[in-house]
């Protein structure tokens, strides 16, 4: 019958429908793909934010430094500034500006410590510098995927691995008990980022 509606054939369905199939396709893999590459930079901005915070705290503690030397739960000195590749806490200081907002009868200055355990940096802190007796100090998680941290330490031309340096007998050790490196240098060597070196300088 001439000027009757003409329906689609199955071929023309069929058609349709693969042609469909493939511009749903490419649109599902151009979508995955754009929220793949969001949740990457997402993910290497946490990063980062967690890195820089890290090294800032570093900075700010090694460039606060006070020549204060402690004594330990045992009595015995600490040197102001303690620190080494072999040591379990790689970065021991007592540094000034410690924020008392609420007027607590306490210091301004503050005992640090940095420790490297099982791939995490740890920033630890007493809540007093003589101790005198068993105090446990408070640890906050600053880095994970750390590999190595290091430390050297400048003494006038001359890098040290370790400090403070070697004493000759006990009133040398008095001494230096509150002397300071002239400079740090920290090398963190991350997992995914490799090596971040700093050089700070001491106060003084």
């Amino acid at each position: 019958m001439k000027g009757a509606a003409r329906g689609f054939t199955l071929l023309e369905l069929l058609v349709a429908l693969a042609v469909f199939a493939i511009m749903a396709t490419a649109a599902y893999s151009g979508l995955s793909n754009v929220l793949a590459t969001r949740a990457a930079l997402e993910t290497q901005g946490r990063r980062l934010a967690s890195v820089q915070l890290a090294v800032f705290r570093l900075e700010q503690d090694i460039e606060q430094a006070a020549p204060r030397a402690v004594r330990d739960e045992y009595g015995d000195f600490q040197n102001a500034l303690l620190g080494g590749e072999l040591a379990a806490d790689r970065l021991i200081l007592t540094r000034a500006g410690w924020d008392n907002p609420l007027g607590q009868p306490r210091a301004t200055l503050q005992r640090v410590a940095y420790r490297l355990r099982d791939g995490r940096l740890w920033r630890l802190y007493w809540e007093v510098l003589d101790r005198g007796g068993l105090s446990e100090p408070r640890e906050t998680l600053l880095l994970e995927r750390v590999r190595e941290f290091r430390v050297r330490f400048l003494q006038t031309k001359e890098w040290l691995k370790e400090w403070p340096p070697l004493a000759s007998d006990e009133d040398h050790a008095r001494k230096i008990r509150e002397a300071l490196p002239r400079a740090i240098e920290i090398s963190l060597t991350l997992e995914d980022w490799g090596e971040i070196t700093r050089l700070l300088l001491l106060p003084g």
